[in-house]
């Protein structure tokens, strides 16, 4: 009879261990004083995230002690490790606080003088060359993504009175294509820069291996991402990336406290 009963709690030991060791989809909403849109929420155990929507809610996958990061320009950085409980009523609830991020005056180049002429002389460099100038015809312009499309299509219409940008806007589906165009825009560019600069960047900015991807996001969610990073050169960009490493140093230092 000992026997029996043991048996039995060794395998709902091991069933409700077998439970916790899978993954689940957990839903969870972030709470915050500011705006709680297109936060990212990034499981670094799994190297999987997501973003909340315009409520702050989200779903994402998770298993016992992965750490989630919940990371954007206007709250602080935090870190929560998934529990039991977490696992158990797949639900997550988390508040954010404020931050505050000043982004120090930089000037990169030469200062203008306002003179049209003595500006134009100081400038360096030779013009591009296009298709034009080389007498092949040709397209230059950028080739729009499928968000860029559907955009287009929500915001234009035919006839006397067009309906589509009409009927879109009073749904809410233009802003919502707006800030997902935005989205892929800013991620596509910090992509591109990570791929560029990451290894010469962290070679001087040390910064733990699975921090690195989350650093790349806090870059791209600063309001002045494009301004500084857009068609910049890598010097200027460096620039940008290191005033960002200095809050995101100071950002982890006040989570741990």
């Amino acid at each position: 009879m000992l026997k029996i009963k043991r048996g039995i709690f060794i395998s709902s030991l091991l069933c409700f261990q077998l439970y916790f060791s899978q993954s689940v989809t957990v839903k969870g909403k972030v709470d915050s004083q500011v705006d709680v849109e297109n936060i990212h929420v990034i499981n670094k155990t799994a190297q999987v995230f997501t973003i909340t929507n315009r409520n702050g809610e989200f779903e994402i996958t998770v298993s016992l002690n992965d750490v989630i990061v919940f990371s954007s320009i206007q709250q602080k950085s935090k870190s929560i490790i998934v529990d039991k409980n977490m696992i158990l009523f797949k639900a997550l609830r988390v508040t954010l606080e404020e931050q505050i991020n000043e982004l120090d005056e930089v000037i990169v180049g030469k200062i203008l003088t306002g003179n049209l002429l003595l500006d134009v002389q100081n400038v360096e460099g030779d013009a591009p060359i296009n298709f034009f100038d080389v007498g092949i015809p040709g397209y230059t312009g950028k080739i729009a993504t499928q968000s860029e499309r559907r955009l287009y299509e929500a915001t234009t219409g035919g006839g006397i009175i067009p309906l589509n940008p009409i009927l879109n806007a009073i749904s809410g589906r233009t802003k919502e294509l707006k800030t997902q165009v935005k989205l892929e825009e800013n991620e596509a560019l910090m992509l591109s820069i990570k791929g560029r600069l990451a290894n010469d960047f962290f070679a001087s900015n040390p910064l733990a291996e699975d921090l690195k991807m989350d650093f790349f996001f806090f870059c791209a969610d600063d309001e002045n991402f494009m301004k500084h990073c857009k068609n910049q050169t890598d010097f200027s960009v460096l620039i940008f990336l290191r005033m960002k490493y200095r809050q995101y140093l100071e950002n982890l230092e006040t989570t741990k406290d």
